[in-house]
């Protein structure tokens, strides 16, 4: 059973999010400023719980927005000065410092470009400068700008300050940069098509009971939240194993929680379930799907028994599944790693996680400013370890491998004839 939200909620939900979104483009060219703002709060309004979050969706409006529309019809004073029937002109307010020196964003570009690494996928790039040497840099160069307004252009430009802390795990391959740029294509090409592209990859094992878990969360002060003295297997309920599957375009994360081995069958069927119980009804007229993964564990380059079980989720679904492999020593820069895992470990953060619903709550509840939403389940299956796929079964595998390093982007087809009809 699916935690959080089941098929028929996602799928209504996306029938408002569409629904709002036709009618607003009807809407649009004949309202002014005020007006789509109060028919957008309406909109909001009658959806209730959340539903500032769907009319922002649908309509590309900011939440702020549309809470502004909201607090109008509900006769509530938006600011001391407000003037209700005052509506600007289309261009109309202070221009922002990008506007009045557009070549502020073209210096900041070139210090960011000239310092940083490989880029796996756009639109996140790396940097290892912070925003007060970028903001003294620039004024040095005449373009007077603080670093708070340089964290915002950093943002609006997809960058994101990161440590370079544990990031290589190997040597570097020769053809790595050149892997990140035929990934960025494929992943860039599917989008624009409409089709899935999924980032996966397993989160490490957690202890399930009364345990300490780093960071920190408020409490009354001079009340910490008491756990065992030693993290000792005994006194665990259970193991917990995340494996995560993020859709990079929709901003939405799907773990399956395992209770058993992260093996390959494990990793697949974390896949199979995301599908089933998300990607079928997000993307309900793909073609195709596209895998972003890291080159080991469950779901690596070698692993025999990741491709066979790919080869039967091909054929129960009937789609030609497309994988593109990181190269070795980047696993931390997959989209998963960084967009969904990362915020989960901070939702938790400071607290022990004593069951595992506790722990779906934590997951479940994970949110970011950018809209992310989470879904997750319990798997309580067994996976054997040890499995070991002969080269007969490899070789019934239909597999077809891209002409540029075959070995880390292939795809694998359904390979169950079509039944002949008399």
């Amino acid at each position: 059973m699916v935690y959080k939200k089941d098929e028929k909620k996602i799928a209504e939900r996306n029938l408002t999010i569409e629904t709002i979104k036709q009618k607003y483009q009807y809407l649009e060219p004949h309202l002014n400023e005020r007006s789509i703002r109060l028919y957008a709060a309406a909109e909001a309004l009658s959806l209730g719980y959340k539903g500032i979050g769907i009319v922002s969706k649908a309509t590309g409006l900011s939440r702020t927005t549309i809470s502004m529309g909201c607090k109008e019809l509900n006769n509530e004073q938006v600011t001391p000065d407000a003037e209700p029937e005052r509506v600007r002109k289309p261009g109309a307010g202070r221009k922002s410092l990008v506007e009045h020196n557009p070549e502020i964003l073209e210096a900041l570009k070139r210090l960011i470009d000239s310092t940083t690494f490989g880029d796996p996928e756009n639109p996140l790039q790396w940097t290892i400068k912070s925003q007060q040497t970028l903001s003294d840099e620039l004024t040095a160069q005449g373009l007077k700008i603080s670093h708070t307004t340089v964290g915002s252009l950093l943002e609006e430009q997809g960058y994101s300050l990161q440590s370079n802390k544990k990031s290589l795990e190997g040597a570097n391959n020769p053809d790595r940069n050149a892997q990140f740029e035929y990934i960025n294509k494929k992943v860039t090409d599917f989008i624009k098509q409409g089709q899935p592209v999924i980032s996966v990859d397993a989160k490490k094992k957690e202890q399930i009971g009364n345990f300490k878990n780093n960071g920190r969360t408020y409490r009354k002060k001079h009340d910490p939240k008491l756990v065992n003295v030693y993290d000792f297997p005994s006194l665990s309920s259970g193991n917990a194993i995340p494996y995560g599957v993020y859709d990079i375009a929709e901003n939405v994360g799907w773990v399956n929680v395992g209770i058993d081995h992260n093996t390959a069958a494990f990793a697949v069927e974390s896949i199979r379930r995301w599908y089933k119980k998300i990607g079928i009804y997000r993307y309900p007229n793909c073609d195709k799907i596209l895998i972003t993964a890291d080159g080991g564990s469950s779901n690596g380059v070698k692993n025999r028994l990741w491709k066979t079980e790919l080869q039967k989720l091909a054929n129960e679904i009937k789609l030609p599944i497309h994988v593109c492999h990181f190269p070795p020593g980047t696993s931390k820069w997959n989209k998963v790693e960084h967009r969904l895992f990362s915020y989960i470990s901070k939702n938790w953060q400071g607290e022990p996680l004593v069951s595992y619903q506790v722990m779906l709550q934590f997951i479940s509840g994970t949110t970011t400013s950018t809209g992310l939403e989470v879904y997750c389940e319990i798997d309580d299956s067994k996976y054997e370890k040890g499995i070991k796929i002969s080269d007969d079964e490899i070789a019934k595998i239909n597999i077809s491998r891209d002409e540029f390093h075959g070995e880390w982007n292939y795809t694998i087809e359904n390979n169950i004839e079509p039944e002949k009809v008399d």
